[in-house]
């Protein structure tokens, strides 16, 4: 049973080897938890739980999609492989989710920031994804003294609760 199930293991992972995709994976995890932690230290609504998922869940539609770019599906021809398609369903889908974030309370717009975090959050994980595990560590590191920069100079300047 064990063999079988390591043979099926083995043989699904055609374009990116089982420790490469693993590793992607849990880079995509590592980075997204760096914004969510930020976010969840300022107690938003989109904290970390979500953008861990976010991040890890646009570097496997990412990984999927390699993964579907190296299998037959019949003549060479009449197969189309468009990763900017992918990128664009996997933003779209993240902006959707960044949305139901972002609200009205009083006349006034709340946590656009952070649907912004979590839409870098995809973007952090498409970049995992693709192998790009260093400019997504730039990115997530930038972001977050970004956030924490600004924060801090808006609190000193008073325009920030």
């Amino acid at each position: 049973m064990w063999a079988q199930f390591l043979n099926e293991l083995d043989g699904t992972f055609t374009s990116v080897p089982p420790v490469v995709a693993a590793a992607r994976l849990v880079a995509a995890l590592a980075l997204g938890a760096v914004l969510g932690l930020e976010r969840e230290m300022h107690a938003k609504p989109a904290g970390l739980r979500t953008h861990m998922l976010v991040s890890m869940a646009a570097c496997l539609f990412i990984l999927v999609s390699q993964q579907l770019a190296s299998m037959s599906f019949g003549a060479e021809a009449e197969m189309r492989v468009d990763p900017l398609r992918l990128i664009e369903a996997v933003t779209a889908g993240v902006a959707f989710l960044a949305a139901g974030a972002i609200f009205t309370s009083g006349g006034q717009v709340r946590n656009i920031t952070t649907g912004a975090s979590m839409w870098m959050a995809g973007a952090i994980g498409l970049a995992c994804g693709s192998g790009q595990m260093p400019l997504a560590a730039m990115a997530a590191f930038i972001v977050v003294i970004v956030l924490a920069g600004i924060g801090w100079l808006e609190k000193k300047m008073g325009t920030r609760d």
